[in-house]
C-alpha cells in the first residue's frame, strides 16, 4: 500500500528524480519521459471520464458503462507507470525487482477482448475520422494520440538498450487501438464520427 505523508521533498531541485529501485536519474531521461507521458494519458482520461456519464452514450453489448471502462484503463496506466519506474533487470534478484508491479499478458488480453467486442458493434470505416464528436470522444482521441507518444518513448527506451517488459510494450500498442474504438463507440456507435474529406479545403484556383 502506498502511503504519502509529504508532497514535496526538495529532492528534485537539482533536476534529478528517483526511480522505483532507488536509482537517481535526470528528469529528462527517456524512462522518465515515458512514464511521465503515461501519466499524461491518465490525466486526459480523467477528463474523458467526466464526460462519459452522458446518458446518451451507449453501453457495451455486455451492458457496461463507458465510465467503468475508462476507470479500468486509468488503473492499468498506474500499473504501467509503476512497471516503467522500476527497470526490469535480467537475472537480477534485488528486492525492488522481485516486488515490482508488472503489466501481464492478462492486461493485454483484456484490451484485445474489449476492442473486439466494441468493434463488432461499429460499421466499417470508409474514411479516416477527425477527432471530435461528443466531448468524451474528443478527449478519448486526445488520449489516443498521447498514448502513441508514450508507446514511441517506450520503444525508444528499449532501443537504447534499457530493459522494458515486453507485455508493457504490447499493452501500450493495444491501448491506442482501444481508445480509438472506444471513441467511436462513444460517438453513437460511430454515427457521430466526423469523416475526413481529403483535400476538402484545397484551393481550386
Amino acid at each position: 500500500m502506498v502511503k504519502l505523508t509529504r508532497i514535496y521533498t526538495r529532492g528534485g531541485d537539482a533536476g534529478k528524480t528517483s526511480l522505483g529501485n532507488g536509482a537517481r536519474v535526470s528528469k529528462f531521461t527517456t524512462r522518465v519521459e515515458a512514464y511521465g507521458t503515461v501519466d499524461e494519458v491518465n490525466a486526459i482520461l480523467g477528463v474523458a471520464r467526466l464526460h462519459a456519464t452522458d446518458s446518451r452514450i451507449p453501453t457495451t453489448e455486455a451492458g457496461e458503462l463507458t465510465e467503468l471502462i475508462i476507470g479500468r484503463l486509468q488503473n492499468d496506466l498506474f500499473d504501467l507507470g509503476a512497471d516503467l519506474c522500476v527497470p526490469q533487470e535480467t537475472g537480477a534478484h534485488t528486492a525492488a525487482n522481485e516486488g515490482a508491479l508488472r503489466i501481464t499478458e492478462g492486461h493485454v488480453t483484456r484490451l484485445e477482448r474489449e476492442i473486439d467486442a466494441m468493434n463488432a458493434d461499429l460499421d466499417p470505416l470508409s474514411s479516416f475520422i477527425l477527432p471530435g464528436g461528443r466531448p468524451a470522444a474528443a478527449h478519448l482521441h486526445h488520449a489516443r494520440t498521447v498514448a502513441r507518444r508514450a508507446e514511441r518513448l517506450m520503444f525508444q527506451l528499449a532501443e537504447e538498450g534499457e530493459q522494458v517488459n515486453d507485455q508493457a510494450l504490447h499493452y501500450a500498442n493495444r491501448l491506442s487501438d482501444h481508445l480509438f474504438v472506444l471513441a467511436r463507440h462513444v460517438n453513437d456507435l460511430g454515427q457521430a464520427d466526423i469523416l475526413w474529406v481529403p483535400g476538402a479545403n484545397r484551393s481550386k484556383e
